[in-house]
């Protein structure tokens, strides 16, 4: 049985792979804070998984560097650490946010291009642990999109409050890449199980659009939502000026790489309604 250290006790990520994986591996689960983690030994260990980050919090100017401070600093010296005692494998949490938050369609070839602390910080982190990386010390870095589960938070949990509430909703076509927490706990037993290293894409098979997204939960809660193609005209005037806009109807999605079968293990529907509703 592999044992993994999962840095981040207390991340969303982190608690949801224990919960997935906790049958297969061996999983030590290791707080980031006030450099607990230093008195952890690795030795022994297969593969770490860093979950440590810093997110929903606003970008204000006064943080910077603390995004800086935890997003990459943290991860470098963890990921130093693991080389020294001999951990084979590092596995990265980074995001899809390092391409920025308006580029419509990326790929691996896609050139980073942070906007915000977030994605500069996470980009910055992912350069600096390549400098480290080896044949004997694999990296692999995930750049996930938006991960949703039950009890996320961020702008998922945002959606389903306005699905519960808002009687109309804009019918507006985009697509955007999205992923099931279980299908990236399923996708990090993938990277763990065959050792590899390198810079990853997941997401779910399906590409989400935000009228269908908000129409699903709205169903399950056991409510319909009017859809209209009368604001359309005014949101495509709005898009690229108003933060909100683009992230409800931009297009943001990676192009397929074509192993989305090989460890999404819940089809978008069904993750929806374990997202909301207390099943699993």
């Amino acid at each position: 049985m592999k044992r993994v250290i999962v840095i981040g006790d207390d991340s969303y990520i982190g608690q949801s792979f224990e919960a997935f994986a906790k049958d297969i591996y061996e999983i030590k689960m290791v707080s980031s804070r006030n450099d607990a983690w230093k008195s952890v030994d690795f030795t022994g260990h297969d593969s770490i998984l860093h979950c440590a980050g810093i997110a929903h919090v606003k970008q204000s100017k006064e943080m910077e560097s603390l995004y800086y401070e935890i997003n990459c600093d943290l991860a470098v010296d963890v990921a130093e650490k693991a080389k020294r005692e001999n951990v084979k494998q590092f596995i990265f949490l980074s995001s899809m946010l390092i391409y920025g938050s308006n580029k419509a369609e990326i790929d691996k070839d896609t050139p980073a291009n942070p906007d915000n602390f977030y994605g500069e910080s996470k980009l910055k982190a992912e350069q600096e642990l390549q400098k480290i990386a080896d044949d004997e010390f694999k990296l692999c870095v995930v750049r996930p999109p938006m991960v949703y589960g039950r009890g996320c938070r961020g702008n998922f949990a945002k959606l389903v409050k306005l699905a519960k509430i808002t009687p109309i909703f804009p019918d507006f076509p985009n697509k955007r890449s999205m992923i099931y927490i279980d299908n990236l706990c399923n996708f990090f037993c993938n990277l763990m199980d065959n050792e590899d290293s390198g810079v990853f894409l997941p997401q779910n098979i399906e590409y989400v659009n935000t009228t269908e997204l908000v129409r699903c939960i709205a169903g399950h809660h056991g409510r319909s939502v009017v859809t209209t193609k009368l604001f359309n005209p005014l949101i495509r005037l709005l898009m690229g000026h108003i933060t909100v806009i683009d992230k409800l109807f931009g297009d943001l999605y990676y192009i397929k790489q074509g192993n989305e079968n090989e460890y999404n293990v819940v089809e978008f529907e069904q993750s929806v309604k374990r997202s909301i509703i207390n099943e699993r």
